[in-house]
């Protein structure tokens, strides 16, 4: 026997037609000379009927003994059910396949979990049987949808132009911004590749290549610490152009992600996408990826505060630091235990405690803080907020970067608490204008923000050394929902700013060359002022699916520990391979993990 038709394509047009299907068996009802198979696979289920009196002997008997999962290859005529029978939870929910024949092609063995209640499954569990984890229909229809995505950008990207090329794997290391993952050499003894954590540096070469505009579904490796969006290995679609400044850049985006969500998702953007600088994200929301799905705006009051005899205020906003509030408009009915609740978090933000006022319904407010201030200056207080009756102010006083945290953090916790976000929308923002450089306390240097090859504002050029924190950098990101999809910049192209940048990072010549002296070299050569982004594929499928985690849209992900239960990775090697390299790890018994422990006792 030969497929000749998918179980789930099959359909009412089919009727009479003798079909030959194959896949797993999901489902078994015996009734007695007569058995029901549910025959699953990658397009869905079809119904099969076994009756004896159309099978061989031998064939119902191996029906019979059926287990789930196995595997089979049946024939028969294509029918309609009895219309008492219809199932239209299922595409094929009016057809079914009358078997004249069957073949067991592999029998399962006892499963290590029921496929159909795999939510209350250890997701260890589930990953370390991901191969079983996969016929699941939810993560079929992830990667499926996931497969659409890339195609959508694939086919949108060549119709504009781009290129795809593929860039190396086995690459220097450079060591700005996450950790690398690297790889020995064994040619070269003592020496070391880097897995890239981005095509960075080769998008760019091939800018000075002449390519114009390229694009690759590049791999990436970062070894840092995970999270529910965030892998070791991920996928990101990576683009670079060239002869075009910020603002072409920003549009061709907001082309592209326009016509991902139509073509996905089915859904129109007709406005521009709003577009807000670092500073405002950050001042307003207290976030450099904002949630715009909902309102909750900070409001600084700190001139208004400083005059008040509130001693936290007053104190916090002379002597550099702010008081900024939240207004929950109608929500003054707050109880004490959610006012409790909200402090707690406060405090877990790093802030000393939560001021609030609950304006009532007849406009009487009920706080603490109505002694400290003047009526004046409370009424302007309450206008700057833009208080209303019935509305809850709560309030931050603090260093700016524990306000922001504090009352960026709050801000979600209160769209959760209300259910203000709400499942389906789906809300873009660009932000622009990211700051240059960061201090780092650890290396007590200025470090690059984004990368060490990002165009400043040519206005601001001139503090690249002497003023580093004022610097404005032509960097932009990509939120949706509250989640960065992605970051682009303007590159340096003049050999001389690009010099001036490594000065400012603190790098000598000769650690310039060390690093990035292919690159610098390139540079003399005619370069073309150019700029890209790139996003996570991974993640735009996760928020578009409302999926929990990266997990559920990655076919073999990572646990939590960078670890896989299915592979046993990472795992210890023949001395003789170390031996090949020049290396040698010396590591005690002692340090087994139980992830180790778990793989060996399954």
């Amino acid at each position: 026997m030969k497929r000749t038709d998918y179980c789930g394509v099959l359909c009412e047009s089919d009727l009479g037609r003798t079909v030959t299907v194959a896949g797993w068996i999901s489902a078994k009802r015996d009734m007695g000379g007569v058995i029901f198979l549910d025959l699953r696979d990658r397009e869905g289920i079809l119904q099969v009927v076994c009756d004896a009196r159309n099978l061989t002997q031998a064939d119902f008997h191996t029906a019979e003994g059926l287990k789930n999962e196995t595997v089979a290859i049946m024939s028969g005529m294509i029918r309609e059910r009895d219309e008492e029978t219809y199932n239209p939870k299922l595409a094929t929910g009016t057809i079914e396949l009358a078997a004249d024949s069957l073949e067991v092609l592999s029998e399962a063995g006892t499963l290590p979990f029921q496929l159909d209640d795999s939510n209350n499954v250890r997701e260890e569990l589930r990953l370390r049987y991901r191969f079983l984890d996969l016929r699941r229909p939810e993560m079929l229809r992830n990667l499926r949808f996931r497969h659409r995505v890339a195609r959508v950008v694939e086919d949108y990207l060549d119709r504009e132009g781009f290129l795809s090329v593929e860039t190396p794997m086995l690459t220097k290391s450079t060591p700005e911004g996450a950790r690398d993952y690297l790889v020995p050499s064994r040619v070269h003894p003592g020496e070391f590749y880097a897995l890239p954590q981005s095509p960075q540096i080769f998008k760019q070469l091939l800018m000075v290549g002449g390519i114009d505009k390229y694009y690759q579904f590049a791999r990436c490796f970062r070894d840092e610490d995970l999270r529910a969006d965030r892998q070791p290995e991920f996928t990101q679609v990576d683009m670079e152009l060239s002869f075009v400044d910020q603002e072409d850049i920003l549009l061709h985006l907001e082309r592209l992600f326009k016509h991902i969500m139509k073509e996905t998702m089915g859904l129109d953007f007709p406005a521009p996408f709003p577009r807000i600088t670092w500073q405002e994200a950050m001042d307003r929301y207290g976030s450099d990826k904002p949630d715009l799905r909902f309102g909750l705006p900070i409001v600084d009051v700190s001139d208004i505060a400083v005059k008040c005899g509130f001693s936290v205020f007053s104190q916090a906003a002379r002597s550099g630091g702010c008081v900024r509030a939240l207004n929950v408009k109608g929500k003054a009915d707050f109880t004490r235990g959610e006012i409790e609740a909200l402090t707690d978090k406060a405090l877990g933000y790093g802030a000393k405690g939560m001021a609030w006022i609950a304006v009532r319904q007849d406009g009487e407010l009920y706080s603490v803080l109505t002694k400290y201030f003047s009526k004046d200056d409370m009424d302007a207080l309450l206008e700057r907020v833009e208080a209303a009756p019935g509305d809850f102010i709560l309030f931050c006083a603090d260093g700016l970067p524990t306000v922001r945290r504090t009352l960026g953090g709050l801000r979600l916790d209160l769209a959760g608490m209300l259910s203000l976000r709400r499942e389906g929308d789906f809300c873009f923002l660009i932000v622009t204008d990211f700051p240059q450089f960061e201090y780092s306390e650890e290396e007590g240097r200025y470090v690059a923000t984004h990368h060490p090859f990002t165009m400043p504002y040519p206005e601001d050029v001139q503090y690249l050394c002497s003023e580093p924190g004022r610097v404005r950098a032509q960097a932009y990101d990509v939120v949706l929902n509250g989640v960065e999809l992605g970051s682009g910049s303007m590159r340096i192209h003049r050999p001389d700013i690009q010099e001036k940048m490594f000065e400012a990072l603190g790098f000598s010549e000769a650690e310039t060359k060390e690093r990035f002296g292919f690159l610098v070299d390139a540079f003399r050569y005619g370069t073309p002022p150019h700029g890209g982004f790139a996003f996570g594929l991974d993640r735009l499928v996760m928020l578009l699916l409302g999926a929990r985690s990266l997990r559920e849209v990655v076919a073999f992900p990572k646990l939590g520990d960078a670890s896989c239960p299915l592979t046993g990775a990472p795992g210890m090697v023949d001395p003789s391979q170390l031996e090949a390299l020049g290396l040698h790890i010396q590591m005690p018994a002692s340090r087994r993990t139980r992830r180790h422990r778990l793989i060996c006792e399954e």
